[in-house]
């Protein structure tokens, strides 16, 4: 099995996955299932690790490179994204830390120094394809997330329109589905619609580009927050953590494609692991941990048209 950085060791040890970090003299703000947050004072450092969850639980395996992935996934889409709307990254240099050359090297790829903003407690969700809890509530009702469609659908179809479909955090740290009426209480009518005009446009202008590609952009979620009393793009962009992306050649209604994100990992823990899906969660086989880091160095090479630099 893949071993991790041990971050508290500045000896010489280069292994395959960053798992956690511990930063000295550094105040940790936050430990997300991903991403581990430091309060700089005005700034904030964010590292996406090499975590992976599912099913609201983090697994027992890193996969190698992916925080890499979703930090360089993320700048890529902020830079094409900067016209429609800010966001909150303002660089990936972390000289200024004064962090040990080895520590400074683990952390390099993965991290970028961001704008502080106070997160919208709603999640804004764009979806384009029918599939995952969308298509089975579909099949039981006619609707996504309270969205009435139009009858006949296949799963994995394209709808005529994408649609807004807002979230919460339920405070059993699950996502809630909520209608758009809801996210305008909780939000304000203003920036609700914001938001949701926002959400669709990025979500559009992403998946066009990505189809150039061969890839296809099923769903994705985007978080926001308010910066200097503005609405400012947070957390991550489009990456196979936030998004389903699909193989345009392989693609097919009806059936549910071949992915890109971990939706491999979701299969193996539905079909071949036992679990209950009650933390704590199970550790990764290697072929399956291997095979997810090729789906999502995959989807990076795809998208950017570059190579993903990897840890030594």
């Amino acid at each position: 099995m893949a071993e991790t950085y041990d971050l508290t060791d500045t000896g010489e040890r280069l292994n395959a996955a960053l798992s956690e970090t511990d930063l000295p003299g550094l105040h940790l703000l936050a430990r997300g299932k991903v991403r581990d947050v430091y309060d700089l004072g005005d700034r904030l450092l964010i590292i996406a690790t090499d975590r992976i969850s599912a099913f609201d639980s983090v697994l027992g395996s890193p996969i190698p490179d992916k925080g890499r992935v979703l930090t360089q996934l993320s700048l890529f889409w902020f830079d094409m994204f900067k016209d429609i709307i800010p966001h909150h990254f303002l660089t990936a240099d972390l000289s200024e830390l004064k962090l040990k050359p080895a520590l400074l090297r683990h952390l390099t790829g993965r991290s970028m120094i961001v704008k502080k903003a106070k997160a919208l407690p709603v999640e804004c969700v764009a979806r384009g394809y029918l599939i995952g809890s969308g298509w089975k509530e579909y099949q039981a009702s006619g609707t996504v997330c309270g969205i009435t469609l139009k009858p006949g659908l296949r799963m994995a179809e394209k709808l005529d329109t994408p649609i807004f479909t807002p979230a919460t955090k339920a405070e059993s740290g699950h996502d809630e589905n909520i209608p758009f009426e809801k996210a305008a209480e909780v939000l304000g009518r203003e920036v609700a619609e914001k938001v949701r005009d926002v959400t669709l446009k990025l979500y559009a202008t992403g998946a066009a580009y990505a189809a150039k590609r061969g890839v296809i952009i099923a769903d994705t979620k985007f978080e926001f927050g308010i910066c200097d009393g503005e609405v400012i793009l947070i957390d991550e962009a489009l990456t196979p953590d936030s998004s389903r992306f699909w193989p345009a050649d392989t693609y097919k209604v009806g059936s549910s494609p071949f992915s890109f994100d971990k939706q491999f990992v979701r299969d193996w823990l539905e079909k071949e692991s036992g679990w209950d899906k009650e933390p704590p969660a199970p550790a990764l086989p290697d072929k399956v941990v291997m095979k997810t880091r090729e789906k999502y160095l995959e989807a990076y090479e795809k998208i950017t048209g570059r190579k993903l630099e990897t840890g030594a």
